[in-house]
């Protein structure tokens, strides 16, 4: 989970007021019902009740059992409470021991006052967007969650965007039954222990300007950032294409562009988006299409036929694909070198790459310094899986 982890200030703060915290019955996460099962009614000053059941006691045997805890009901609460990690609801803290270790990289608390502390202040900088992809017990008392988060920073003008992938691994007392520990470890670096250098060198390099237009893009989730490449998985998209010489070139560019600017069937202008795609479908390079993205709303069905010959529209069925960023005008060496960079970086991590690949040019060239330019190589992966 990305909440400490993720942190991208280091603060330890004295806190005496906890942020919003929800606090819910948490009958569901702690010990089944004793012999003769009595429940306790803990009534707080907010009047919310907090459920304990007391143990299991054998009617066979004169020995008391050791305290069990229900790992399955733990995790089922987690893939409800996270999602709320950063919303006006809010996790439930009662989940929690008060003296709790949370650690990633660069932040570390030991209370749950400070977390919650450090949850807020990442909601006032960077307005978190947080995505749980799966939770799963790794140990007879621990958690393992895996997730995404995409955080811009808010005080900077250019609002950088700032990503972090990885698991939380999260430990549970088992006299207590709630969590008194939650480490993070960040895909994008080796050594995760707190305080980590290189934690703290991947998050300024995150702060550079980057400038993307304002304008619609191929819809996709970031499922894993490592210190080279993103995997996202896109949407399904529809582009009008036609041939290009190759990958860096413009050859064909006026032609799709004079599509959506009104040159088609009836003549219909359609709205700009970013960005401009030249993919290579094999891996000698012989066939390239130069490509424009069109606007989400349209189907194949409700778009003007092209009125030249050698455009066409084609729906691209979406995928897995791995993606390297990169600045400065891109030229068909560097397009080939960041290609070959990914691409060995895919097969050293495990992953299977596809062959071809994809140059997304985000900037007017004319109308951007070469050195905030936005530029991506993508590769096709197949049989990926997010473990």
């Amino acid at each position: 989970m990305a909440t400490s982890q993720l942190s991208d200030h280091i603060f330890r703060p004295s806190f005496h007021r906890r942020p919003i915290c929800r606090q819910c019955h948490l009958t569901s996460i702690f010990l089944t019902p004793p012999k003769n099962p009595k429940i306790k009614t803990i009534k707080s000053q907010k009047k919310i009740k907090y459920v304990i059941y007391q143990s299991l006691v054998d009617k066979q045997s004169p020995l008391i059992k050791s305290p069990t805890v229900d790992m399955k009901k733990l995790v089922e609460f987690l893939y409800e409470d996270l999602p709320h990690l950063f919303d006006d609801q809010g996790i439930d803290c009662m989940a929690y021991d008060d003296y709790v270790k949370f650690r990633d990289p660069i932040t570390k608390h030991d209370t749950i006052d400070g977390y919650l502390f450090n949850i807020a202040m990442l909601k006032q900088l960077f307005r978190p967007d947080f995505q749980l992809y799966w939770v799963k017990q790794t140990g007879p008392y621990e958690i393992t969650t895996r997730w995404t988060m995409v955080m811009k920073f808010v005080l900077l003008p250019w609002k950088p965007e700032l990503v972090f992938t990885g698991t939380s691994v999260m430990g549970v007392n088992p006299e207590t039954n709630k969590f008194n520990s939650h480490v993070d470890y960040w895909d994008s670096i080796q050594n995760n222990d707190y305080f980590s250098l290189e934690g703290l060198v991947d998050v300024i390099k995150q702060l550079r300007i980057y400038k993307t237009p304002d304008l619609e893009t191929p819809s996709y989730q970031i499922l894993r950032r490592t210190a080279v490449y993103e995997v996202r998985k896109y949407d399904p998209f529809i582009v009008v294409e036609t041939e290009a010489d190759n990958l860096a070139g413009n050859r064909g560019f006026n032609d799709v562009a004079g599509y959506i600017f009104g040159k088609n069937s009836t003549t219909e202008k359609i709205p700009m988006t970013t960005p401009v795609f030249t993919q290579a479908f094999d891996a000698e390079k012989s066939k390239v299409s130069i490509q424009i993205v069109l606007p989400s709303d349209k189907s194949l069905s409700s778009l003007p036929a092209p009125n030249k010959e050698g455009i066409s529209l084609r729906k691209t069925e979406g995928g897995i694909a791995a993606a390297i960023k990169f600045s400065g005008k891109p030229t068909d060496d560097i397009v080939r070198e960041k290609e070959k960079q990914l691409r060995s970086s895919l097969i050293k991590d495990g992953l299977k790459p596809k062959s071809g690949c994809m140059l997304a040019r985000y900037n007017d060239p004319g109308r951007t310094w070469n050195f905030i330019m936005r530029n991506e190589v993508l590769i096709w992966l197949e049989d990926f899986k997010l473990d």
